[in-house]
């Protein structure tokens, strides 16, 4: 059996135009170093929020920021955690994703995987709008599943393997789906961060669309593709599940996760509810409670 010495003298070093690192050794977007990242990883889109979460950690081993992505590692009652901001948007999630994987499993001085691959755990907190009912806003509504409406996860290898298929085609059949649009995923979230995160909040299914307006059947001067979007979406249901809520991160976070061996999972704050035509945009206060609830199941002893 050959050493793993000797495997990388023949492995093919990540080309400088591929894994971009910068001079001072942190990766290119994120502006982190590999030694920085805790194995805790919370994900917020708002950078003001990133600054907010850090506010709750005992003690902080740096603030930084690059673009909108704003992050710190810190401990939060004797766990390491790091928060990092990803602005809006699964096109921003591949960067992010791509480049907390590459700190954790990638020799940045050799261009190589590392020989053990280690595995973080990646959980957003967000707010998201509810499209059921019965679902308030102030709800915690945690992503038992992610569909993304984004395409994004189909540039990738394998996702059919960590796909949830029969839901995909009982959604593309149910929905008449247009093949103008980009095909649907569907995703599971980590099921021991959704364990996890259950007596906190309420699971679901949850949408991560590619915008706020269209994609999410809003309609302020451009007619929709589909008029009868929302309504399609609030009736689907599948082996007694249905959807409940819109983000626009979270299905990009699952696959790609998944296919990079990470745990991860979205929790959401709800502040509108599109059923009922509610809204509240002065959550900012009970997002404190949120955010510190969250923290202190991360913060919890793994088995």
């Amino acid at each position: 059996m050959r050493t793993f010495a000797a495997q990388h003298k023949n492995m093919q070093k990540i080309a400088p135009s591929e894994l971009m690192i910068n001079s001072d050794g942190s990766i290119f977007h994120l502006h982190l170093l590999p030694n920085e990242l805790a194995d805790t990883v919370i994900l917020v889109g708002d950078p003001d929020r990133a600054y907010r979460v850090s506010e709750f950690f005992d003690s902080v081993e740096f603030k930084r920021q690059s673009r909108e992505f704003v992050s710190a590692t810190g401990l939060y009652k004797g766990c390491r955690m790091t928060v990092l901001s990803t602005g809006i948007g699964t096109d921003n999630i591949d960067i992010v994703l791509n480049e907390l994987d590459a700190l954790s499993n990638i020799d940045f001085d050799l261009r190589i995987p590392k020989s053990t691959h280690r595995s973080l755990r990646i959980v957003r907190v967000g707010t998201s709008g509810a499209l059921q009912p019965d679902i308030p806003i102030g709800t915690h509504l945690l992503s038992a599943i992610s569909v993304g409406f984004d395409g994004l996860l189909n540039w990738y290898a394998g996702r059919d393997q960590i796909s949830l298929l029969d839901y995909e085609y009982a959604f593309v059949d149910h929905m008449k789906w247009s093949n103008q649009l980009p095909a649907p995923y569907f995703v599971p979230n980590s099921p021991s961060l959704i364990d996890l995160l259950l007596p906190i909040s309420i699971p679901g299914i949850t949408i991560s669309a590619p915008g706020f307006y269209g994609p999410q059947g809003r309609v302020l001067r451009l007619p929709l593709l589909d008029p009868d979007l929302l309504n399609k979406i609030e009736s689907f249901g599948h082996k007694g599940q249905r959807i409940c809520n819109f983000e626009m991160e979270g299905s990009a976070i699952a696959g790609l996760s998944a296919l990079l061996g990470h745990e991860a999972a979205t929790i959401c704050f709800i502040i509108a509810n599109r059923h009922l035509h509610q809204s509240n945009t002065s959550y900012k206060p009970l997002m404190d409670r949120f955010i510190e609830s969250v923290l202190n199941k991360l913060s919890e002893p793994q088995p």
